[in-house]
């Protein structure tokens, strides 16, 4: 068997270190081929000890020369390279043959294009590469062949549930049912939430995330952004797309057929599944997560999203029907807003007036042709404007 090249960008998040974690499960299978970090170069270093890829990305020639300091003394020859140009051209050489694309935020477009155009294996954890990219990214996808295989959790369960023949979907789907946790506050009073700090948002009651997604998670946007990837992903109109809260997570989401039959994939809140299933699909193989013991299943429930406490949610529908660019510049004013609230700058309920004013003050103005520039543009005029809200919040 010919081991599948691997380049995962974002190594040293979660996704990235769970990656490797099956990866390392499977020696046989995989070759580790590239690794980046953006500012963990202790956590990467120990990562090219133990996978020893041919080359490794930092953003900045600092960090890369503390990395080539470290691999220099342990005997180790891989490649630094720095800078966002390198994520790009590395995503799309041909000693890649597959692409975990776990980066954080809009930063991870250029590279997941680069992959998606060079036909790619494209195992898609930015969500936020469709959300900015949209339809531009999946004719990259179609242009490129490339593979597109979704890591979120409840993206993996769509896919899960649904035939490999794509062309077969829109005669089978009625509908699909997102589930989401609810976060650390699903029951706390919405009037209470103001005072809520980054330590407590940060702290998820079942799923082991970065700082960033797991605020999201704690104001619903991490959904209202997934709502948006599955829009492009399934090819489904806004109306076609449903959350339910989950708080048990043990669905992980549900397609709803015509017929009325409703099809699930259930499993541990681990995200070495959907990540151990995008490596060997078709196949599946050991993924290390812990089994799912029905015995100890005390009761599944579901309630739905409480639009007081998590108004941001339904920021979603109403930015997949607005002008294109609208989700791009919702994106970009809550990464804006939760950086400015991990550091203390805003309060946890202001990230969604944040959201909200932004969407208000700024037209996206996209052309019917627009390309990666005209969104990179579009992201920091959305960036500039979501600062000067949160000016204007200030007391």
């Amino acid at each position: 068997m010919n081991r599948q090249r691997l380049l995962i960008l974002g190594s040293t998040g979660s996704v990235g270190t769970s990656t490797l974690d099956v990866v390392a499960r499977h020696p046989e299978r995989f070759e580790v081929v590239g690794l980046t970090s953006f500012r963990r170069v202790d956590l990467l270093f120990e990562q090219c000890r133990s996978f020893k890829p041919r080359v490794a990305v930092l953003p900045t020639e600092q960090r890369a020369a503390e990395l080539r300091g470290l691999l220099a003394g342990a005997g180790l020859d891989t490649e630094v390279r720095v800078g966002a140009q390198a994520l790009v051209e590395l995503a799309g050489a041909a000693e890649v043959d597959s692409v975990m694309a776990s980066i954080v935020g809009a930063a991870g477009l250029p590279a997941c294009l680069a992959a998606a155009r060079a036909g790619k294996r494209l195992l898609l954890a930015n969500k936020e590469a469709l959300v900015v990219g949209g339809a531009l990214f999946m004719q990259a996808v179609k242009d490129g062949g490339a593979t597109l295989l979704p890591i979120d959790s409840e993206h993996s369960a769509i896919f899960q549930c649904l035939p490999e023949d794509r062309n077969t979907w829109a005669r089978r789907i009625d509908h699909i049912v997102l589930t989401a946790s609810g976060g650390p506050f699903r029951q706390r009073r919405h009037d209470s939430l103001h005072g809520i700090t980054p330590e407590q948002a940060v702290v998820h009651p079942n799923w082991v995330m970065g700082r960033k997604i797991s605020v999201d998670s704690a104001t619903m946007m991490n959904k209202a952004l997934e709502v948006i990837e599955a829009r492009w992903l399934f090819d489904l109109t806004p109306e076609n797309i449903r959350v339910v809260v989950h708080p048990q997570s043990i669905i992980h989401s549900m397609v709803v057929c015509r017929d009325g039959s409703v099809l699930a994939q259930l499993g541990t809140p681990d995200m070495k599944v959907p990540i151990a299933y995008g490596l060997s699909f078709p196949e599946r193989i050991e993924s290390g997560a812990p089994r799912l013991d029905f015995m100890a299943m005390k009761d599944l429930s579901f309630e739905p999203p409480d639009r007081e406490r998590f108004p941001g949610l339904y920021l979603a529908w109403d930015a997949l029907r607005a002008p294109a660019g609208t989700t791009a510049i919702l994106n970009a004013a809550n990464e804006e807003a939760v950086s400015a609230f991990l550091s203390g700058t805003i309060g946890f309920t202001a990230i969604h007036s944040v959201n909200a004013r932004t969407l208000d003050r700024l037209q996206p103005q996209l052309g019917a042709s627009h390309g990666l520039d005209d969104l990179l543009d579009l992201d920091a005029r959305a960036r500039t404007e979501a600062r000067q809200v949160m000016k204007a919040l200030q007391p």
